[in-house]
């Protein structure tokens, strides 16, 4: 891995898994500073990095190989069909982009945390933790919000950059659970990076052996990160 990235990288301690019980996490972390802007980061997204705040990482573990990077081949996206009766019953909310944070968006994740992840290492919510998880100063980021009225009901925290668009994390109203906010985003978004003439949507990592990671290759056409290349994803 280093032999292909000239830059400072170090290696995490191991600490228990997030997704995967009995497995041991590690994690390469970039150091290099000059890696730190949109044009470094989306280089390193396609080596199978991912951000959290401000640290650019990839999963490096010792016994485990489970996170596969994901990305979506953002113009020649075709919905499923049951992603088209998803796309038909939200057509009456409205989507807004903003530049900055709002008020509105820390009440809505901690509702969303406290109903959706109560089980999780992000329970119990704090302020704190949601400014150091979605935010950083040398990223350019777009709230992509999703308005039913004058109601809020779910923000997509999404990275730019010249080619593509990161999905780092969405949140949304648990009243609204039904419609599957969290799908309708991840297909927002994927409009959004085609309409702006990106080339990919990253998804981050498919688990497939954690229940609530195993949802990413719905979106097609994809491709996943395999022994650091990118391989089309079979529709079976």
């Amino acid at each position: 891995m280093t032999q292909h990235l000239p830059i400072k990288i170090g290696l995490s301690q191991r600490f228990p898994c997030s997704y995967l019980a009995a497995q041991e996490e590690q994690l390469l972390v970039i150091l290099d500073p000059v890696c730190y802007s949109p044009n470094g980061f989306e280089a390193l997204l396609k080596q199978g990095f991912r951000r959290s705040g401000e640290q650019i990482y990839r999963p490096h573990c010792p016994t485990c190989n489970a996170c596969q990077a994901v990305r979506v081949l953002a113009p020649h996206y075709t919905p499923s069909r049951s992603q088209k009766r998803l796309i038909t019953k939200a057509k009456e909310f409205q989507v807004r982009i903003s530049k900055r944070e709002k008020a509105e968006y820390y009440p809505l994740y901690e509702r969303y945390i406290n109903a959706r992840h109560n089980d999780g290492t992000m329970f119990p919510p704090q302020r704190s933790q949601f400014d150091s998880f979605l935010f950083c100063h040398w990223m350019d980021i777009d709230f992509i919000e999703l308005w039913d009225r004058d109601r809020l009901i779910a923000v997509a925290v999404t990275d730019v950059m010249a080619h593509s668009l990161s999905a780092i994390y969405t949140f949304f109203d648990p009243d609204y659970e039904q419609l599957s906010l969290g799908s309708l985003m991840i297909i927002k978004q994927i409009q959004l990076a085609a309409d702006w003439g990106k080339r990919y949507l990253y998804l981050g990592y498919q688990i497939d052996e954690c229940r609530k990671m195993r949802y990413k290759l719905q979106y097609l056409p994809a491709q996943q990160l395999r022994n650091n290349h990118w391989e089309d994803v079979i529709c079976l």
